[in-house]
């Protein structure tokens, strides 16, 4: 695949990954093919804007609008979705073309697209379309898109397309006004997995253009000369308020000159700062570009909803996903980012009553079980990272007693009874409500409220009520406390309707939040780790559909959030060195430098959190804590924030055990580390060896 070549500040060669052009290291190419779904193109961190390519939508791999599989093209949106299980967005779609050489698909003007001809890195997207004899080169600002085309033909056009979205995007209103001969504004309303979406748009052309087509179209054709000027610049802002709005968005982003040199080299700039929270020493080449891949992944999303002149405000918050590696990851390289989330999940409180569960573009969409939103607040403000207790409080205890999504049994029954008011999934929800529940008692806990936490802690404790000890699993019970039969652990397919995207195995062990307790319920240590052996070899029949049941080590399904936390817990049942070994394990066999480089989903940056955490040496396991849970780290060195050094000595594909670990001299006693230590700054070292401890 050819890599980035032009311009020449792309590609600086640097000697060790401590610093300068970091982006280098990186191929967003990885996950873009298979079950990844990630985002290609061009954006900023966390920006509003994600210029890139978007394809005819074929199935369940083209969630993000593009799959490596394909070959066909439709044009260039400006919001893009990376990761996701659903697909939605593609707004504003912008297409060059020769009017002589017009290719369809099903209809629809399009083109070919050769991935040798492709070109993409961190900030900056650029392909040759050989059916219109066109160069196409985009970067992007925070609310900017930057196109530039070249020509070869003396006539050329531009299809600008508000009709086209992704997946479940359906346009249901749209304006095309055209300002001068320039300049287009208007905006694209549509309906999907958002239910409202409302984007403005305001674009400006380096040529005046001639504007064809049916004005009671939303496609239309730009046409222009380029027998004289073969380059024509686009530059688009957008805005989720106001077409004006989009056209001050573009002053804020190009302060520095609307020049396309200029605005891709600071969008370089920022992911390189970025990049810079965390610098590495690999064990090879390979482990270098997987891991600030997965960095700069983690880091598309959440995406920016105010406009320049107004607060910090985000949106695609896919917190059932992120809630487990990727947030603990950012309070730890962008704490002043967090606090802007932490922000807007209080602004989604005060405007709807509760906090977000899957936040897209201003619609509360209510995907994935539980409230993810209550356990991140929660570790915000344990942290230290959201300074109003008791406002946190009122949102985690309201969005905590709301009568939807399963809360409304847990409140009439105390748990979620499969057969109650037909909740399909009553244990994964029943589940993940108990995460949120033990945030709310620890938040509570802080507050000195005694009464609250005492409160939330026994609800917290409700996935007691699924525990089988003749099975040893987590499963559905009815109303009257009897357990679902028949019962088969392995099913994970559509026709299992007491799990989400997961099976007893997965979800037997889904209780970050108390693993001590889940411990004892199983009999102790030994037989939690007998059974937690189990997890990671166990073999059977699946059941009819489970396609987000991926990355398989026996019944683990790395490809799916759930288990992300599992083999950690290896560590609080005395058992480390399994930890260890699962953990490379993991790293080495699910995770590639190759477009099919993802066992599963992207989701929006959690599967590489993952990934960039483990590698460090350590985890999260309970979503609102501050405790961190070390493993095997897989780089020689790294330095976080520019004070914190790990140090893994005598590391190597061979040396996956730890013989001991030291934090600034002192040898510690368990595998665990604080937020704090991280935070302040020191160094973590670890002794390798190639035999377990």
């Amino acid at each position: 695949m050819k890599r980035l070549l032009f311009p020449l500040f792309f590609v600086l060669a640097l000697s060790c990954s401590g610093g300068g052009d970091l982006s280098s290291r990186v191929d967003p190419m990885i996950g873009a093919g298979g079950h990844g779904h990630v985002f290609v193109g061009a954006g900023v961190p966390f920006g509003m804007v994600q210029l890139g390519p978007t394809q005819i939508t074929r199935g369940w791999d083209w969630c993000s609008g593009y799959s490596y599989q394909d070959s066909i093209i439709l044009g260039f949106s400006h919001t893009h979705l990376s990761g996701t299980g659903v697909g939605d967005l593609g707004d504003v779609t912008l297409l060059p073309f020769d009017p002589a050489r017009r290719k369809h698909v099903s209809g629809r003007l399009c083109a070919g697209l050769d991935h040798s001809l492709e070109s993409v890195s961190p900030g900056f997207y650029s392909v040759e379309l050989p059916d219109y004899g066109v160069k196409v080169r985009l970067t992007a600002g925070t609310y900017t898109g930057y196109h530039e085309y070249t020509f070869s033909g003396d006539s050329s056009a531009v299809l600008l397309d508000l009709a086209t979205g992704v997946g479940w995007d359906n346009l249901t209103g749209w304006k095309i006004e055209t300002v001068n001969d320039r300049t287009v504004r208007g905006f694209r309303r549509s309906s999907g997995w958002a239910k409202d979406q409302k984007v403005y748009y305001y674009a400006m052309f380096s040529q005046p253009f001639i504007m064809q087509g049916d004005e009671d179209s939303p496609r239309r054709e730009l046409h222009f000369d380029t027998s004289s000027e073969k380059t024509l610049h686009v530059v688009v802002g957008i805005s989720p308020t106001s077409a004006q709005k989009a056209l001050d968005n573009i002053g804020a982003d190009t302060r520095k000159g609307n020049d396309f040199e200029k605005n891709a080299a600071y969008a370089r700039e920022q992911w390189n700062k970025v990049l810079g929270k965390i610098s590495i020493k690999p064990l090879d080449e390979k482990q270098e570009k997987v891991f600030y891949t997965a960095l700069y992944h983690s880091m598309i999303a959440p995406a920016r909803f105010s406009d320049a002149s107004d607060p910090e405000l985000y949106t695609v918050f896919s917190l059932w996903d992120v809630y487990r590696a990727a947030f603990p990851l950012y309070t730890i390289i962008d704490t002043a980012k967090v606090r802007a989330f932490g922000k807007s999940f209080m602004d989604i409180y005060e405007k709807g009553g509760e906090l977000p569960v899957w936040h897209l573009w201003g619609n509360e969409t209510d995907c994935m079980p539980g409230n993810a939103g209550v356990v991140i607040l929660g570790d915000l403000v344990l942290k230290g990272l959201y300074d109003n207790v008791p406002k946190a409080l009122e949102a985690m205890v309201a969005s905590s007693n709301t009568r939807d999504r399963g809360q409304q049994d847990i409140l009439d029954y105390g748990f979620i009874p499969y057969d109650a008011t037909e909740q399909g999934e009553s244990v994964s929800k029943a589940l993940e409500f108990a995460v949120s529940y033990s945030s709310v008692a620890k938040v509570a806990e802080l507050a000195g409220d005694g009464a609250v936490a005492a409160a939330f802690r026994e609800k917290a404790a409700l996935y007691r009520k699924y525990y089988d000890p003749s099975t040893g699993f987590l499963r559905g019970v009815a109303k009257d406390g009897s357990f679902r039969t028949p019962y088969n652990p392995f099913d994970a397919g559509f026709s299992n309707i007491d799990y989400t995207e997961g099976n007893g195995w997965q979800y037997t062990f889904m209780v970050p939040h108390d693993v001590p307790g889940l411990i004892g319920l199983m009999g102790g240590k030994d037989r939690f780790v007998q059974k937690l052996d189990s997890l990671f070899t166990a073999q059977g029949d699946m059941g009819d559909s489970y396609s987000d049941v991926t990355g398989l080590i026996g019944q683990y399904a790395h490809g799916n959030e759930p288990c992300h936390h599992m083999a950690y817990m290896y560590d609080m049942a005395g058992r480390p060195d399994k930890c260890q070994k699962i953990v490379r394990t993991i790293m080495d066999s699910l995770y590639f430098d190759t477009p099919e480089g993802l066992c599963g989903n992207e989701d929006v940056g959690q599967m590489s959190a993952w990934y960039v955490l483990s590698s460090l040496g350590f985890y999260q396991v309970d979503p609102c804590s501050k405790d961190l849970w070390l493993g095997s780290p897989s780089v020689m060195e790294a330095t976080v924030n520019g004070n914190f050094k790990i140090v893994a000595r005598g590391n190597s594909k061979v040396n996956i055990y730890v013989k001991g670990v030291k934090l600034n001299g002192k040898l510690l006693e368990e595998p665990r580390i604080s937020y704090e230590d991280i935070m302040a700054g020191g160094t973590l070292e670890f002794e390798m060896t190639d035999k377990p401890q």
